[in-house]
């Protein structure tokens, strides 16, 4: 049954690889970079430095399931980070939410120049962020923050062996840590500072995070949330149709962008990944058609 299932997530990998955007038009180099990797990991166990982009680098190494989705892709989340790469500019303020490795962080502060607050509670994937804020000498652009957001300040119980799907613990789970919650309010307030951006991706506890964040969501400076809804909100016995309710109720609308046309598409609803809600449309537009070129895997978006 193991055998099974580990040939199905390959199948099912290789099948979102060579139907990316980036790799339609070069499968064959695609499906090389991902055998290239998968051969070059098990020989070297040390973590390699990928030219991201033209002017960042990310740090990988075995086992970081979303940084060797960028790798075998150029951008793992092609149409979230392309929006970001066209939105963002020098000095705006970033807020990137379950940060991670600090993927969506390398490409706001250490391609864009942006100001970025990375926010990961999980202590062994912090320290790969810090390394990734290192490795790109953006120390003076980004505020690396080692905990959780939520409702209130505290602590939670979270997992710590699962790469990206690490989220808030239920019951029992095995690898389970505590860390250290703050508000994402709280944290904006130290630092006196408004974002134009926030991602949020935090496997079904963006409810809490939103609740700990009215002050923020009322700024006209905030433009826009990529934030993911995709169902894991269930398992703490959220509804993520009231998300979605909530952000119309501050008037931010929910799109697709495509970054090959610098096309912004008005959606019926939210997706079942992540998904784009803006405010103040004419503003990002303009941004978004006015951006310059990113070079990625040798092509132009």
């Amino acid at each position: 049954m193991l055998s099974i299932y580990i040939m199905t997530n390959i199948v099912s990998l290789l099948k979102f690889i060579i139907r990316h955007p980036l790799n339609k038009k070069n499968k064959g180099k695609a499906l090389l970079r991902f055998m290239k990797w998968q051969i070059c990991s098990r020989l070297n166990p040390y973590a390699i430095v990928y030219p991201f982009t033209g002017r960042a680098s990310l740090v990988i190494k075995k086992g970081m399931t979303g940084a060797t989705q960028n790798l075998y892709c150029g951008l793992h989340e092609f149409y979230d980070m392309g929006f970001l790469l066209h939105l963002l500019r020098e000095g705006d303020l970033f807020v990137d939410i379950g940060a991670n490795i600090g993927a969506y962080t390398v490409l706001a502060s250490g391609h864009i120049e942006a100001r970025t607050i990375a926010v990961e509670p999980v202590p062994s994937t912090f320290l790969h962020l810090l390394n990734n804020i290192s490795i790109n000498r953006m120390s003076d652009r980004v505020i690396p923050i080692n905990a959780a957001l939520g409702a209130e300040k505290g602590s939670i119980n979270f997992t710590s062996s699962l790469d990206t799907m690490n989220h808030v613990a239920r019951g029992d789970e095995s690898d389970m840590i505590k860390v250290t919650v703050d508000t994402l309010d709280g944290i904006l307030h130290q630092q006196q500072k408004v974002p134009l951006l926030l991602k949020i991706d935090v496997e079904g506890f963006e409810t809490e995070v939103l609740k700990g964040a009215p002050e923020t969501l009322q700024r006209k400076e905030l433009k826009a949330i990529i934030i993911e809804l995709n169902g894991s909100g269930a398992r703490y016995g959220y509804d993520e149709h009231q998300i979605h309710k909530d952000l119309l109720s501050l008037h931010f609308m929910p799109f697709q962008y495509h970054p090959e046309k610098r096309l912004l598409i008005a959606a019926n609803g939210f997706g079942t990944h992540n998904t784009i809600y803006i405010r103040d449309v004419d503003f990002v537009k303009s941004r978004l058609e006015n951006a310059e070129k990113v070079s990625i895997l040798k092509q132009d978006i």
